[in-house]
């Protein structure tokens, strides 16, 4: 969730941006194209791994006793990284694609509300047939199975690979998609 409410924060300083004329600043510079865009991955990137520390900061204050070594510490960074990539790309493809910061904002919550059906809250046996054959074919759920696993010492059965897989391609479908947004919106 930590991820997905980030995210949201980029697809509206993206909209800001394009409609603000900084980006067409940027465009008279002797930069890469992709740079604008990457500052702002890279940005979020940071704020939201910052963040993911509070929230675990927090949960162990309120009493979350993780079994997870080193090793699954850094495993479960590395998802944490590729899950935020995956949703901020996308969300700076939802930036571009508005037209105002109210619609970049409403295209985002799409990632931020996709945890609430998925293994976040209770096993998606427990869910009745189309919204559980949903949550088990989205991205959040291996995500959060993986992440549950490494830090609690549980099986995570191919959920990691199947997470690595939708967070590389929703990455790369992202980036292309921003990218061509990005191209094909007019200097002012």
């Amino acid at each position: 969730m930590t991820a997905g409410f980030a995210a949201e924060g980029t697809a509206i300083n993206v909209c800001n941006d394009m409609a603000q004329g900084i980006i067409d600043r940027f465009r008279t510079m002797a930069i890469a194209r992709s740079s604008v865009l990457t500052g702002q991955v890279t940005g979020s990137l940071i704020r939201t791994m910052i963040s993911g520390v509070v929230v675990i900061g927090v949960a162990l204050l309120l009493g979350f006793r993780p079994t997870a070594g080193p090793a699954e510490w850094i495993a479960a960074a590395g998802m944490f990284a590729l899950l935020t990539l995956a949703l901020t790309w996308l969300t700076v493809a939802f930036g571009l694609l508005a037209n105002t910061p109210a619609g970049a904002n409403s295209l985002a919550l799409i990632p931020a509300i996709l945890p609430f059906v998925s293994s976040a809250f209770i096993p998606t046996a427990a869910m009745s047939g189309p919204v559980r054959w949903f949550a088990q074919n989205q991205p959040f759920t291996p995500v959060i199975d993986t992440l549950r696993g490494l830090l609690t010492g549980t099986g995570i059965g191919d959920s990691a690979i199947i997470a690595i897989a939708w967070c590389a391609g929703l990455t790369v479908a992202a980036y292309f998609w921003a990218r061509a947004l990005y191209n094909r919106r007019p200097a002012a």
